[in-house]
This record gives C-alpha cells, structure tokens and sequence, in this order.
C-alpha cells in the first residue's frame, strides 16, 4: 500500500502596512499632491511611497530651501505646502522656513522624522536626540507629535486645518521613527481613514462691526485702502475691485499685495504713500497689518487717522494703534457684507482728493521714468539701468510671477517694475528675511506651472544658489536674473584694519555665476549692457527653460541700508569693475 504525501497549504497572512504607508495615505486623504524636502534617515523610503502613489516629490538640496517652496506653494494655492525633513539639523534647517511661514501667514506642514522618545527623554545621548516638538512649539502655530500609526490620519487632518483655517500658519509634524517602522494590518489600516469636512469654514464677521465700519467709510472725506498680502491669498481681488470702483476709492498696495489691483490703475495711490499716511482721514487695511513696514501706524500717519481693519485674527486689533472700526472674519466673508451694507449709504469724500492722488502720481511717475532714461546709459551697470532694461520685458509678460530679494536689489525693483496681476510677486515679506529666492521661485513654478523670473541681488543668492540645481534637475521654467555689484550692498567696503582682508560686506564683483548655471546644464547670459540683458531676459522667458543670467554691475552700485555707511572713512576709492 503507497501513501502519498499531501504537502500543507502555505500559511495565509494578512496584508500589512508600515506608518510610512498610513502616512502617505492620510496626506492623499486631505488632497496633498506635491512634497518637498531633503531625505535622509528615517525618511528616505516614506518619499520613495510618496512618489510611488502619486504625490510629486521635489527634492532640494537644503531644508531650508524646500520649506520656502513648501511655504510659497501654500501661499499660492491656498492649501498646506508640505515639507519633508530628516530629524535634527534637518528639521532645524526647516523650522527656519516653517517659522518664516507662521509669521507671514502661509499654510504649510513640516513633517519631520524624529528618534526614539525614551533616549531622548532621558538624555542618554541617541542618535540625533534632539527633542524636536519641544523646539518647534514657541515658533510655530501648532505642533503635534505621533508616536502610534493608529493617530495618523486624526494628527494629519488636525495639522491641515490649523495650518489652513483661521490666520495661516506653519505646522510642525512630528513623526517618531518607532510611528514610521511600525507594522499593522492593512484591513485595520483601512478603518482609520475618513474624509474630513469643511477644513477651512468661512468665519463671518459680526453684523454690527459690519455696519459700523461701513457708516465710517461712507462719512471719509479723504479714504484710501491699503492692500496686502492677505488679500491676494483670500483672492478677494473681485471684491476689493468693486469697492474701489463703486466708491472712487484710492489704493495702496504692499509690496506682495501689487496687482492684486493694477499697480498703474487709475485710482492706484502707490506713488502716494507718504500723502495718504499724512493726510487720509480713513483708512482700510485689507488683509494688511498695521506693523512695521506701515510704521505700526505712527511715523508719518496722522494722528486723526482712523483705520478700518478686516482681520481674521482678533487678537490683531489695536495690537499698534486703536482700530475704530474692527472687522473680525475671513477676508472674502467680510468684503461682501461689507459691500452690502455700503449700498444703503451715501458716501460724502472730498471731490479733489483723488484728482489731487492722480496729479501727485503722474508727477512722480515722470520723475522716476527720467531716473531711468538718465541712467539708461550708465556704465558699469548700477540697479537702475539694469532695472530699465528688464521692466519692457515683464510689462510684456504680465502672467510670469516674480521673486525678488536682495537689498537694494529688492526696495529698487519693487519701486521699479509695475504688476498687473494678483499672486505674481513673491518676496520676503514681513521678516525681509535674505535666502527665500531659490525656495520661492521653485515652489512657485511647481504649484502653477508658470514661468517665474526671480531678480535676485548677488548676496541673497548666495544663501540659496545651490538649489538653482533643483530647478535644472526639474526642468522648471524659471529664469535667475542676478545682479552682482560684488557685495553686501555693494561691493566699496574697505577693511579698516587694513590686514588685507575684505570688508565685511565685500563678496566678490567679478564673480561668473553664469558658470555655476553652466555647471548644472542651464541655458546662461553674462550680459554687461542693458540690451544685452532686454534681449537675454526676453529669450529666457520665451525659452520656458531653466535659465540664469548673470548681470555685471559696477562695484560702487548701492548704497549700504540702516544708514551704516557714516562708518566708513570718507575718503574712499570708487572701485570699478
């Protein structure tokens, strides 16, 4: 008698999957499609998932880098721009950006990897132990660890609607490497995700406050309103257009709220600011914070000004000068209540005020385009003539969003070069931090797909000139203007111990950045008049390729800012290049 021997069917498991799938799940869940960051331990295999399952993964050189895309990105698009980090110094190298985006108002998530907490807690000297929630808490809007796979999708949804709702801000997420190895069910898995509702709820404005600032409105003999960045991220363009023109009222924009209404539109009071702060009797701040670069309403403001504030952010009323007309809610909500009671009023403004506006405007307008012809011919290059040259071309190309930073290189082109639409101009904003350039001008290519033209001055782009390497690599269509006057400010300094060191502003004025472009396969332009540079700039935008151009300005072009150069000795030799 033969026996057969019947083998034993294989054992049957489960599906599994790790944190890391659970964490990509959640981030497809609220709708993230773009990632960017820098891998590294313990997050190299959660982008490979990323990228694997549909969420683009753009990968920088430095955190810090990929955190201002991320942040720009939010800003653009109105939904959280995602940075990756490594744990320690790679979460410290974003937490620079993540902060930047919390004082600036922009939704953004850093989700960083961080090392096992018990080590950590005791101090026992673990492989990067830093406590990495505890650092990011003081600087960020909200801060949240998640230390089982189970809370994944509750701490991302939780990360999304602080990071989106109310006043935006940087969120820091921290994800223990314990939460991103961990192992569960998929069937389990499955059950955690839900599909959240309304992650950003409208936040109507009381109707009172309403009615309030619109009797304050309509009785202003000489109103004005002051646009600012919250405004183009509320995209209340539409709105604020209709106030303007229903009740012949002049605007001044901040530097990122240019072309939320044309800059050279008629009722356009950018060449006034000084007029409206000494003399405007109302004033409205849309989406603008009376701080800093508005004096935090003293200065030049007159004292018998009173200020109409929309503000999302209660806590920001009265934070600098009493607001007699406050308006708390979403920007959108508070406009159209507005604009609905200002219908039932009759407005009493001094009939001269905005021709009086018009007047001063073309005034200086026409003193600063002689400015410009008069140094058209100026050789070395200084800002202006350069400036001269590039603002023909983005006149003729009013959809290409611009990133500015720099020192001279910033206050110049933002006084020079006119935007004609809402969210095309990025710069550092209310910090006026340096080495934004290169994060902004990727995040901002990537979340439209536009073509982006950042005019950087020779010092700003070397906090950030390596990621110039990401655009190459993904074939942005993002031009690099640099202006080199070789130094911080300019390149005149003199070391007054006179040990042969250079001055502590001093770079180098004869640097080729366009080889650095060269390096990385950009098309480049080394241009040292200025059509050579209109002509170079027109071919790189036409392009839509990576492009960088290297602009030669005379050594001696700029002026140091903070009113520093009284240090200096008063003799000093002009150096040319």
């Amino acid at each position: 008698m033969s026996t057969t021997n019947t083998p034993s069917p294989a054992p049957s498991y489960p599906a599994q999957v790790t944190g890391m799938d659970i964490l990509v799940r959640a981030l497809k869940m609220v709708g993230i499609d773009t990632m960017y960051g820098l891998v590294g331990i313990p997050v190299t295999e959660l982008a490979y998932l990323a990228q694997a399952r549909g969420i683009r993964f753009v990968g920088f050189r430095h955190e810090q880098q990929a955190g201002m895309a991320a942040a720009t990105h939010g800003f653009l698009t109105k939904t959280p721009g995602v940075l990756l980090t490594v744990s320690s110094l790679g979460f410290m190298n974003g937490l620079t950006a993540t902060t930047n985006a919390t004082v600036n108002c922009y939704p953004m998530i850093q989700i960083s990897g961080s090392s096992v907490r018990e080590p950590i807690d005791l101090d026992q000297g673990t492989y990067e132990g830093l406590d990495q929630l505890n650092v990011a808490k003081p600087l960020v809007k909200a801060a949240y660890r998640v230390n089982k796979p189970e809370d994944i999708p509750t701490a991302v949804v939780r990360a999304y609607r602080a990071a989106i709702s109310g006043r935006p801000g940087g969120v820091y997420l921290d994800v223990t490497t314990p939460c991103l190895g961990a192992i569960m069910n998929a069937a389990d898995a499955d059950k955690l995700f839900y599909e959240p509702v309304d992650l950003c709820p409208a936040m109507p404005p009381a109707p009172d406050a309403v009615k309030r600032a619109a009797q304050l409105l309509a009785g202003a003999k000489k109103p004005a309103i002051i646009i600012g960045k919250g405004a183009a991220y509320a995209r209340v363009e539409g709105l604020l257009k209709q106030l303007v023109e229903t009740y012949n009222v002049p605007y001044f924009p901040m530097s990122m709220g240019k072309g939320v209404l044309p800059d050279n539109g008629p009722l356009s009071a950018l060449s006034c600011r000084s007029t409206i702060m000494e003399e405007a009797d109302v004033v409205i701040l849309a989406g603008a914070r009376l701080n800093w670069l508005l004096s935090r309403g003293h200065g030049k403001w007159s004292p018998d000004t009173k200020f109409i504030q929309f503000d999302i952010d209660a806590e920001e009323i009265d934070c600098n000068r009493p607001i007699a007309a406050p308006v708390v809610g979403d920007l959108e909500s508070s406009l159209t209540a507005f604009l609905a009671e200002m219908s039932k009023l009759k407005t009493a403004a001094d009939p001269a005020w905005v021709p009086g506006l018009q007047a001063e405007t073309k005034t200086k307008n026409a003193k600063f385009e002689a400015r410009l012809t008069a140094n058209a011919a100026v050789q070395p290059m200084d800002h202006w003539t350069a400036l001269g040259a590039i603002k023909p071309v983005m006149a003729a190309n009013p959809d290409v969003i611009l990133v500015n930073e720099g020192a001279n290189t910033l206050d110049d082109t933002r006084d020079t070069l006119d935007m004609a639409l809402p969210r095309h101009r990025i710069d550092c904003a209310t910090w006026a931090i340096m080495g934004m350039g290169m994060g902004s001008a990727i995040g901002a290519a990537v979340a439209t797909g536009k073509s982006v033209v950042a005019i950087e001055g020779d010092s700003a782009f070397g906090f950030s000139g390596m990621d110039f390497s990401t655009a190459c690599r993904f074939n942005l269509p993002l031009t690099v203007v640099i202006f080199n006057n070789g130094g911080i400010y300019n390149g005149v300094g003199v070391n007054m111990s006179g040990d042969g060191d250079p001055a502590p502003t001093t770079l180098d004025v004869r640097a080729r950045y366009d080889k650095m472009g060269d390096a990385f396969g950009a098309t480049t332009y080394y241009v040292t008049t200025p059509q050579e540079l209109t002509q170079a700039l027109t071919e790189a935008i036409a392009s839509k390729k990576t492009c960088l151009i290297d602009v030669q300005l005379g050594a001696d072009s700029g002026k140091e800012s903070g009113h520093i150069g009284y240090l200096n000795p008063a003799a000093l030799e002009t150096i040319k290049v």
